[in-house]
């Protein structure tokens, strides 16, 4: 060989090792390492017993979930026409403003842990607008992630699915 063609392959061969590690890095990204960051709701489904699909959301749901890497996470679903009180105080709604209040939005915040094998997310309510919540860990597993879109199903406490779409917050 002569003297350029080893500096070629020499050159070949620095450059394939210098990309190797960045690429086999991002392969080995871990499941909450993909998570950490703020989601918005673009879908929320639950399945009836009966088959039926409800969207408590409506079909243009608004919501956010953020998950930090300290293993904090908040979350927020809310239906976009959500009725304004009346009296401009919500410790004097009527009882149907409260009611369509209660049914139309839900809100959380606690701690979460993440099972790479399993693709589950367990979360731990510190607080819930719904407050049947907090006696239990509440498992999410994940059906598909890419880094701009999360999707999971889980078990509600009454035992309907519910399968909920993110998108990753621009």
């Amino acid at each position: 060989m002569d003297r350029r063609s080893v500096l070629s392959l020499s050159a070949i061969t620095a450059l394939g090792l210098a990309l190797l590690p960045t690429s086999a890095v991002s392969q080995q990204k871990s499941l909450k390492d993909q998570l950490v960051g703020t989601w918005t709701l673009a879908s929320w489904e639950r399945v009836l017993p009966n088959g039926n699909k409800v969207q408590s959301y409506g079909t243009n749901p608004k919501g956010i979930v953020v998950f930090e890497a300290n293993g904090r996470f908040f979350l927020m679903f809310a239906r976009p026409d959500l009725p304004k009180i009346a009296s401009n105080n919500p410790a004097t709604a009527t009882a149907e403003e409260a009611k369509a209040v209660m049914a139309g939005s839900i809100a959380y915040f606690g701690t979460y842990t993440v099972d790479d094998g399993n693709k589950v997310i367990s979360l731990r309510m510190d607080a819930s607008t719904f407050a049947n919540q907090l006696s239990t860990d509440q498992k999410r597993t994940i059906t598909s992630i890419t880094a701009n879109e999360l999707k999971y199903d889980t078990v509600a406490l009454n035992g309907d699915k519910i399968s909920i779409g993110l998108k990753r917050a621009k």
